[in-house]
């Protein structure tokens, strides 16, 4: 029976030898390399149709004893390495070149050209270890991401905490739910902004990349709102106001802090990326407007109480009420907003234009 042999395309480089076996849907490979000699035997589609098909290469020089190929619908990929890196004028020690073998000019290069892309090669990976050997390797790294992840997470459990709770109020208890927010949620609310002063000072030890101060407008504003507005008026305590910004505050959160916990892990959910990027845009500024409210309903009563007002001299009456000082704090809190506002915008357009860039 008529031995029948495939279609064989070879290339090289001073360290590899490239075979290309045009057989499609090749079954039952059998590939070695014994003494220096190429043996391949295959079922598939060829020159002839559906067969067997076999053949034997015993190449210029050495080669090293492991072969590598890989198998896909329209051929057999075949990858050998020379025992020496260097270049053969041919591919086989018979002089005469085999009827079935031929150049394949798709990876084929010429002598020098190899030599240009393996010198290129050679650079690449010396400027690689340069590079690295430069940017020093923080020892402290895994210990900055663990304390970064553990905060994060309490963040998130405490926020979520507040958010499932006012929820579940809403639907139950309807409006009147709007009117105790802050005696069922504050102790909460209290531990997780106290807890967000830290992200203040995280930028300024060098452990976040985030500005030191959107951070501090955010967290700033947010207590002034709890601590000054919400925990020392009482009779603010049992107003609307408060659901609408602790439930503006922790809807936001709730996408935030897991977002970053999983960057600690180098771990990226899309939808999640999306939404931290995405949600505070209608959200934040609802925040703003609810927490200006809050303070527009506190002037009068810190008008009548007198809370925090600064004392004066006789000849110019009795004191100053604390008033004077929201009223500019209002101000304050809406070019706050501008400025945050734009700097989460920019964070927002540099993330998925680089996203975008990868996807390229």
């Amino acid at each position: 029976m008529q031995t029948l042999t495939p279609h064989v395309y070879w290339a090289q480089r001073h360290g590899d030898v490239y075979l290309r076996v045009e057989l499609s849907d090749a079954k039952n490979l059998d590939i070695s390399l014994q003494e220096n000699t190429l043996q391949f035997k295959a079922q598939g589609h060829g020159a002839k149709g559906d067969n067997e098909y076999e053949f034997s290469l015993e190449f210029l020089e050495p080669v090293k004893p492991e072969v590598s190929h890989r198998s896909t619908q329209r051929q057999v990929d075949i990858k050998i390495r020379k025992q020496e890196e260097r270049w053969w004028d041919r591919l086989t020690r018979q002089e005469k070149k085999p009827l079935f073998l031929a150049p394949d000019f798709d990876r084929w290069m010429d002598e020098s050209d190899a030599e240009m892309e393996l010198q290129a090669k050679q650079e690449e990976r010396i400027n690689k270890i340069s590079v690295e050997s430069r940017v020093r390797k923080d020892p402290y790294l895994g210990l900055k991401k663990g304390y970064l992840f553990m905060y994060n997470l309490v963040q998130f459990l405490g926020f979520s905490w507040i958010f499932v709770n006012m929820t579940v109020r809403l639907f139950i208890l309807g409006q009147d739910s709007f009117y105790d927010t802050f005696h069922t949620t504050a102790d909460m609310m209290y531990f997780c902004q106290m807890m967000a002063v830290v992200e203040v000072i995280n930028p300024l030890m060098g452990l976040v990349k985030t500005g030191f101060f959107p951070a501090m407008i955010q967290v700033v504003g947010r207590n002034v709102i709890l601590f000054v507005i919400f925990g020392s008026l009482e009779p603010m305590q049992n107003k609307p106001v408060v659901f609408f910004v602790f439930y503006l505050w922790s809807t936001i959160e709730i996408f935030r802090y897991p977002f970053y916990m999983l960057a600690c892990i180098d771990t990226e959910w899309k939808l999640l990326t999306w939404l931290r990027y995405t949600i505070w845009m209608p959200l934040y500024p609802l925040g703003v407007l609810a927490e200006a409210v809050a303070v527009i309903q506190s002037l009068p009563i810190f008008d009548e109480t007198r809370l925090y007002s600064v004392p004066l001299p006789k000849a110019l009456g009795r004191s100053l009420s604390f008033s004077y000082t929201l009223q500019l704090y209002l101000v304050l809190m809406f070019l706050g907003l501008f400025i945050n506002f734009r700097h989460l915008y920019k964070q927002r357009r540099r993330r998925f234009r680089s996203r975008k860039r990868k996807v390229n």
